[in-house]
């Protein structure tokens, strides 16, 4: 009865990417063999080293409620992370710890946006963004960009997009769904259009950060003097770490945001898990070098992977710099019929797949970019061997 049902709920689009991966288990379960190339998972198991923390904190009688925005040691690791990887000064009272990165971006949404409020977003962005803001009542306003610019956009795009309603920037680099990563100088550019408009706070979800290839370094938003003040840094340890099901994510905010998030947190969820909390602290005040071999392996792969799509006739890719997906340009089969499946758009493309080739991806649409298909090329180099092939297959008739 979904007139029982509030007018939000029925408007909130279900994520995508887990709306695929059900549909994925779903096939799996009728004896369909589904290669899943759709949920951003590392496919390592978390280290040992990390392991063993969780296991010392359960030995050492951790069961208890934590603080709402985290424990103090994890909140000192923490700022600890934030000025040995970022360069940026954090106090106690500017780190939230919640569950998850996607908690935190919806902590911010929910403290800072009134209705009709702008948040600019430019395309691709991650999945879930839009409609967190859409639950703050805010309004997305999306920012196009293309495969010839590397999917980033640029400070005359974003002075266009800006109106007297707009409140928020949201981004992500190393950028779910493109591995596209803005540089220094490209945010800087950026940030030289935002000192025209203080009232706009940028979000920077940095939560792909140790998964870059080396040629475009890490940059924060908050590093820039000028933009301290106004920036959200939002980071976790799902990704890197491999980590995803832990559930913790975290803040370096300005104080009064901070202060929001945890009172909006102290009403819904409360602190996060006490036992991820501890493992966590040794996550982060171990050295990034130590999860390397992930990142290395995921290169292997991202080189693999692109060798593999660009030999087959309609896919244009570009090379994504870090996280671990390929956002290939798949408009060249756009009004073409494939096994006597019309194809429209991206979201026709990535059914058609899954169901004829059985391989797992997601369309564009949900990314606010509907030209691509979003690939994750973490899983086996056999997987993705065999899920490229099917690929091939299935697109040359």
């Amino acid at each position: 009865m979904s007139n029982q049902l509030s007018e939000r709920i029925n408007s909130l689009v279900p994520s995508a990417t887990l709306e695929m991966a059900a549909k994925a288990r779903e096939l799996r379960a009728a004896g369909k063999d589904i290669i899943g190339l759709s949920l951003g998972e590392p496919d390592f198991n978390t280290p040992d080293y990390i392991k063993e923390a969780a296991i010392q904190a359960i030995n050492d009688g951790y069961n208890s409620y934590t603080p709402v925005d985290g424990y103090l040691e994890l909140k000192d690791a923490i700022i600890t992370k934030y000025k040995r990887d970022n360069n940026l000064n954090y106090d106690r009272s500017q780190i939230v710890v919640s569950t998850g990165a996607k908690q935190a971006l919806y902590n911010v949404a929910q403290a800072c946006l009134d209705k009709g409020d702008e948040v600019i977003l430019p395309c691709p962005y991650w999945v879930s963004y839009s409609d967190i803001v859409k639950l703050a009542d805010g309004v997305p306003v999306e920012v196009a960009t293309s495969i010839d610019n590397d999917f980033k956009m640029t400070p005359k795009q974003l002075e266009a997009a800006i109106t007297p309603k707009t409140k928020m920037l949201w981004y992500s680099s190393p950028c779910n769904p493109s591995g596209s990563i803005y540089s220094k100088e490209e945010l800087r550019g950026l940030a030289d259009v935002l000192q025209k408009y203080p009232q706009i706070i940028v979000v920077s979800d940095e939560i792909y950060e140790h998964i870059n290839y080396g040629v475009t370094p890490h940059a924060s938003m908050a590093a820039f003097e000028d933009m301290y003040n106004r920036t959200v840094t939002v980071n976790g340890v799902a990704k890197a770490f491999a980590m995803t099901g832990w559930r913790i994510g975290y803040i370096g905010a300005p104080t009064y945001i901070a202060r929001a998030c945890n009172k909006l947190q102290g009403q819904v969820t409360s602190g996060a898990n006490c036992i991820a909390q501890r493992a966590v602290i040794t996550a982060l005040l171990e050295s990034p070098d130590r999860v390397q071999y992930m990142v290395d392996e995921f290169e292997n792969r991202r080189k693999l992977i692109l060798e593999l799509l660009n030999a087959i006739p309609g896919f244009k890719c570009n090379e994504p710099q870090g996280a671990f997906y390929v956002y290939p340009d798949v408009t060249a089969y756009f009004g073409k019929t494939l096994q006597g499946k019309k194809i429209n758009n991206a979201s026709d493309f990535a059914m058609y797949l899954l169901e004829e080739a059985n391989v797992a991806t997601v369309t564009g649409d949900a990314f606010g970019n509907g030209n691509s298909i979003r690939i994750s090329y973490a899983a086996s180099v056999d997987e993705i061997k065999e899920a490229i092939s099917r690929i091939s297959a299935a697109v040359s008739s």
